[in-house]
């Protein structure tokens, strides 16, 4: 198999712009050679493979949006390698030419309904070839630019406009599909609920403005936080978020809450109107502490969370509540190299003066 990049640049297909890769497909030796310079010479990337099977395994390696082929080849023919392309999924449409001395109106159609885009005698015109190549960038261009114009829309769906965090209507898609995998893997997903304390006195005195300033730097410490890709935070409405931990117990889940509880009250936050002081109220909950195992639901997971949230709010807001008894041994380095243990009655608020340490967030 041999490979030409750019033999020569020529006419407006060629800028400063990637070269187009082009899969020419023939048994053919001279054919094939001859095709290969032509097309090279106005700007493509050619690539070339003797028989369609050799063409399928070059696109496996290295995807090439334009196949030109011939139909005649060996054990497997022009119309089957059609066929084959139609049947895979690539990174993007291949546009494929059917380039051959079978012209009749009946090979036509058989070559379009095979899959091909284009067919072309060999008869025809080498100008005309490159002008139909020409065409097929044309098609190509149009196609990515609206596979990226809907997945950009798609992004837009799934997007809180202000803040830039995942979105409710993404939060209820995508949760589900996270306890789905929790329990197939046998492992645990952990919930976050937070809401800002005093959060329509912002407002009030402030203005609107500030608040907005608030919630999007909420959103950017909680990205900061974070520690793994896998973990992530979305919007519920006004000023409450949801942080979503895969793999995490409700041990881990309960030093992230502090580490964000901490990182929001320790630092104050930057608005039009000044720097303003403000603190959160976290709720917990997790997969292998709900009381329902694997019956349990992404919606009883934010309502066990939502929960914990209330009462960290009736217990005087700024803290961390996780549901249940639960003794927790946290690793340290002290002198005597044993760990600190740490009781914490979870089933109620975690006032200040109990704080969780600051200790490093370490997923189950």
């Amino acid at each position: 198999m041999r490979k030409t990049i750019n033999a020569k640049t020529s006419g407006p297909s060629v800028t400063a712009q990637v070269a187009t890769k082009v899969l020419l497909v023939d048994d053919d030796e001279i054919v094939c050679s001859h095709l290969e310079l032509l097309i090279a010479a106005e700007g493509y990337d050619v690539t070339t493979a003797p028989d369609a099977e050799t063409a399928l395994a070059s696109m496996k390696r290295e995807f090439a949006p334009i196949v030109i082929a011939d139909i005649n080849m060996g054990d497997m023919d022009g119309l089957a390698l059609c066929r084959s392309i139609r049947r895979e999924t690539y990174s993007g449409y291949v546009y494929v030419m059917l380039h051959t001395a079978r012209d009749t109106e009946e090979d036509i159609l058989a070559g379009l309904k095979a899959g091909a885009d284009d067919y072309l005698s060999k008869r025809t015109p080498k100008s005309q070839l490159i002008g139909r190549l020409r065409t097929a960038q044309r098609i190509l261009f149009l196609e990515h630019s609206l596979k990226t114009a809907l997945q950009d829309r798609e992004r837009l769906a799934m997007t809180d406009a202000l803040t830039g965090a995942h979105n409710r209507r993404y939060l209820f898609e995508q949760l589900p599909n996270e306890l789905d995998r929790a329990h197939r893997l046998r492992g645990d997903l952990s919930v976050l609920v937070l809401d800002f304390d005093n959060f329509s006195r912002v407002n009030d005195r402030y203005g609107h403005a500030a608040g907005d300033a608030i919630l999007k730097e909420l959103v950017q410490r909680i990205h900061r936080c974070l520690r793994r890709k896998c973990d992530w935070c979305a919007r519920l409405g006004g000023d409450e978020f949801a942080v979503i931990l895969p793999q995490t117990n409700i041990v881990g889940a309960s030093v992230m809450a502090e580490i964000l509880r901490s990182a929001i009250e320790t630092t104050l936050m930057r608005t039009g109107e000044g720097m303003v002081r403000m603190t959160v109220s976290i709720g917990v909950s997790g997969l292998l502490a709900s009381a329902r195992g694997e019956a349990t639901t992404a919606q009883m997971l934010l309502e066990l969370a939502d929960q914990c949230l209330y009462k960290s709010k009736k217990a005087g807001r700024n803290r961390v509540t996780v549901p249940n008894m639960l003794e927790v041994v946290f690793a340290s380095q002290p002198e005597n190299g044993t760990g600190r243990q740490f009781t914490l009655d979870f089933g109620a608020a975690l006032p200040r003066t109990k704080r969780l340490p600051d200790l490093p967030y370490i997923p189950t």
